[in-house]
């Protein structure tokens, strides 16, 4: 073999293997992003909600199509698309941007990129608060951090969690799903109570309750409550024997029950 010839050989082997390398590279560089479980993220790491659990939480908070829903870390967007396909105007906040990007290829897969948008954000410094549903598989340090903005809310917003609580927060309702689903398949949902402790003005006496979060307690005319609770903006309690069950609005207050069937409040 000639000197000439073997380094012809060398330079088209070296040339099969540059192009060998761009193309792998190059394959490599266009191949979709696909998530794995359990990678890490800002917050938290990645485990998608098993769609039987997803229907669920959505039963729970009874979406409707008029609702506008956010869902806070929204990971591949199987919430939010979920919620769009069932007619519901629905945005998820997530911090990865290769995860929003494989959102919005799966919302216009499943046709539904008209109601489902994403958007790349520190779910910490995002406004929730035009949203009537707010759903999140986070953590329950996490879940605690949002309590006070979530508390803020208008009252009556459904809030629905994969599995973690609100620390002294109770749901006011718990739901699981066993068909499909073998980890992470509780639903917890909370409604935002209305701000009702303090002195209110009755023609009974004066109606004065403590409030912790949904439950309230207190005293009619002197007399104790009991059974008292909000879900939302509808208030019930129990007072000298009579059941009162009312809607609060701000400052006033007003419903059906006591002695003359039909009863208001004002606050002091």
């Amino acid at each position: 073999m000639s000197v000439r010839y073997a380094r012809r050989l060398l330079a088209l082997s070296a040339a099969l293997l540059l192009f060998a390398s761009l193309a792998h590279a190059q394959a490599t560089q266009t191949k979709p992003f696909e998530p794995t479980v359990g990678q890490a993220g800002k917050d938290v790491v990645w485990v998608p909600t098993p769609q039987s659990l997803v229907e669920r939480m959505l039963d729970l908070a009874k979406l409707t199509p008029q609702d506008f829903l956010m869902d806070l870390g929204s990971g591949d967007g199987r919430t939010v698309i979920t919620a769009a396909k069932r007619g519901a105007t629905a945005q998820g906040i997530e911090y990865n941007p290769d995860m929003v990007a494989l959102s919005q290829r799966n919302a216009k897969d499943a046709g539904v990129t008209g109601k489902a948008t994403f958007v790349k954000a520190d779910l910490f410094e995002t406004d929730f608060s035009k949203a009537q549903v707010v759903t999140m598989f986070l953590l329950p340090s996490i879940n605690l951090r949002l309590r006070p903005k979530i508390l803020e809310m208008k009252p009556g917003t459904r809030v629905v969690s994969n599995t973690f609580t609100m620390d002294d927060w109770q749901p006011d309702e718990t739901s699981s799903v066993t068909e499909d689903c073998t980890s992470w398949c509780t639903a917890l949902l909370w409604i935002v109570p209305a701000k009702v402790e303090g002195t209110w003005a009755l023609p009974q006496g004066a109606l004065t309750l403590t409030q912790k979060f949904q439950m309230v307690s207190g005293t009619l005319g002197g007399m104790p409550i009991s059974d008292g609770r909000l879900r939302g903006d509808e208030i019930t309690f129990t007072a000298g024997g009579a059941k009162y069950t009312g809607k609060v609005s701000g400052n006033s207050m007003s419903g059906n029950g006591g002695s003359s069937g039909k009863w208001s409040a004002t606050r002091k």
